[in-house]
């Protein structure tokens, strides 16, 4: 990671709402694709903005369709029913949420960034919180402290 602000690699499930972080070292197609082909399963369908490191998705047994935000475009109808299913939103949304978290923190170093990702995921993938979660956390805190 020799750039001040490492790359995130970030996917959200479209049905589960679901987010998976990554920090990587670049943005090559070689660090790329790995990670989303091991977040993904054949057969999905993955919606991305124009960035060339997606490229060799389509050959991994997913499909691919991309929006072009060079050319102005943020979402597509391809199948003529009215909804734009083709868009990078859902995620732009997310970032956003990332970034809000992060700005609190005035800067955070790269060697903790991943962290602070991690810590952003699971509060975004934990939908809500009750009083049984909380038990349990209490608990796990009491056995390891007090055993």
């Amino acid at each position: 990671m020799e750039n001040d602000r490492p790359p995130i690699l970030g996917v959200v499930g479209r049905t589960s709402g679901q987010v998976q972080f990554t920090v990587c070292d670049n943005t090559q197609q070689a660090t790329i694709v790995p990670l989303v082909v091991a977040c993904s399963l054949p057969g999905t369908t993955l919606y991305t903005d124009e960035c060339n490191a997606y490229n060799p998705i389509a050959e991994t047994g997913r499909s691919h369709a991309t929006v072009c935000h060079s050319r102005y475009e943020w979402a597509r109808d391809d199948d003529g029913d009215g909804i734009r299913e083709v868009h990078c939103n859902t995620m732009e949304g997310i970032w956003t949420g990332l970034r809000n978290f992060l700005r609190p923190f005035r800067g955070v170093h790269k060697r903790y960034l991943a962290q602070y990702v991690a810590i952003f995921e699971w509060t975004h993938n934990l939908k809500f919180v009750n009083d049984s979660f909380l038990r349990s956390l209490i608990d796990s805190h009491f056995t390891y402290f007090h055993s």
